[in-house]
């Protein structure tokens, strides 16, 4: 059976936070049913005026970053610098189990707003805290983006390329999201102590930290000195040949992992249709592949490239040998399991227009996924919010007026 309960319904989140790490956080929240309330200044999150970074249309008509962030979110307005604004920001506070921001941390303590502050009036708060270096350390009030804190200095485009070629290309919210989600875990842990406990906690995620987390296999080996773990490396100089990726006849790229190398030797010689090369001393095991790493390089890279990726992918399935295509994009938006195991879902946008949009991954076998909605526009739940604090609609008009807040507004 079905529960027609998702697990954080009747926790309130309330949001002030821009871009994406923050926002992807609490996009999480709300899709296992916590009620989720975004603040943005007057201006709006950043992240709605993207478009043109991203080669889609400006604006909110079809807005599919925002959407991606910040679905199922009620969005609101409020100058937060202006007493009345502050006001209203305090009284969501005071009624909230989670506040989450990325505001750094002077402008927080000058707001009344870090963590410190808030705990002392409520004690049961969990404050999640997204930052670009972590809270301690002498580059700690430094600003940071996943390019910079994340792919620059966590080690990632430092390393993560062929050494005869430049690093790679980063993309915009890939370390962000990667921050959302382990925010969103330390968060779901402090509201289980503070349900037990009534006692809350600060949950901290940096970019920074959360790089070398991902690449921490690879950074504790680089401790002892072997030159296949030095990396930026030649592919032709990895320690396993039969752990990268290969071009095929007809330019798709297939990626061969085997870190059982012994084990699936003699398995995949045969499969390529080079028996003659089972036991050769040369090449297995392999220990004794380290002396000709270059040289069995150009053999696999050879047999590979004779074959066309869909080939190459008969071949490696009836040796039941593990690999992967290295998919595009384009790819991934057509691809049957990506659609059949839920990874997408079709949302309509503003303009009419359905557009394909991805889930957050985690999968409950009896808890049903939320409808997928297009974002609200800046401010458009401003006048809901309020009421439901107390605001008469005299009270809100005036905000209003004063520029203390703004109701509902399209961009573009």
């Amino acid at each position: 059976m079905r529960n027609e309960k998702r697990p954080l319904e009747g926790i309130k989140v309330v949001e002030l936070a821009t871009f994406i790490a923050g926002p992807c956080c609490t996009r999480y929240l709300a899709d296992l049913g916590a009620e989720v309330i975004k603040v943005e200044s007057p201006k709006g999150d950043p992240l709605r005026f993207q478009g043109p970074n991203e080669g889609r249309p400006y604006g909110d008509k079809d807005d599919t970053s925002f959407t991606l962030e910040n679905t199922g979110k009620s969005c609101i307005t409020l100058n937060t610098k202006s007493e009345a604004g502050r006001e209203a920001l305090e009284k969501l506070i005071a009624k909230c189990d989670v506040f989450v921001t990325n505001i750094r941390p002077n402008g927080l303590k000058r707001a009344g707003l870090d963590y410190p502050t808030l705990s002392a009036k409520y004690p049961k708060l969990v404050f999640g805290y997204v930052s670009g270096f972590g809270e301690k350390g002498p580059d700690k009030d430094l600003p940071g983006f996943d390019f910079t804190a994340y792919f620059a200095r966590g080690g990632v485009m430092g390393t993560m390329y062929d050494v005869d070629h430049v690093p790679m290309t980063p993309i915009a919210g890939f370390g962000d999201h990667q921050v959302g989600m382990y925010l969103a875990s330390g968060i779901l842990a402090a509201l289980y102590r503070a349900y037990r406990t009534g006692i809350g906690d600060m949950v901290t995620v940096s970019l920074y930290h959360t790089a070398i987390w991902d690449v921490a296999l690879m950074l504790q080996a680089n401790q002892y000195g072997d030159v296949s773990t030095q990396f930026p490396v030649s592919r032709k100089k990895l320690a396993n040949q039969l752990q990268i990726t290969h071009k095929t006849k007809d330019g798709g790229w297939l990626q061969i992992a085997m870190p059982q190398y012994n084990v699936l030797y003699d398995r995949f010689m045969t499969a390529i249709g080079r028996e003659d090369l089972i036991g050769n001393e040369k090449f297995y095991p392999l220990t004794n592949l380290q002396d000709n790493l270059e040289e069995f390089y150009e053999i696999v890279r050879s047999e590979v490239a004779k074959h066309t990726m869909d080939e190459m992918c008969e071949i490696m399935d009836k040796a039941d040998l593990p690999y992967g295509r290295c998919a595009t994009w384009s790819e991934i938006l057509k691809d049957p399991q990506a659609w059949e195991s839920g990874c997408l879902a079709k949302v309509t946008m503003d303009n009419g227009a359905e557009r394909t949009m991805v889930r957050t991954p985690v999968v409950f076998s009896d808890t049903e996924v939320p409808e997928y909605k297009r974002s609200a526009f800046l401010g458009e739940q401003t006048r809901e919010v309020l009421a439901k604090l107390g605001y008469s609609n005299e009270q809100i008009d005036a905000m209003i007026a004063a520029g203390e807040a703004t109701d509902c507004q399209r961009i573009g």
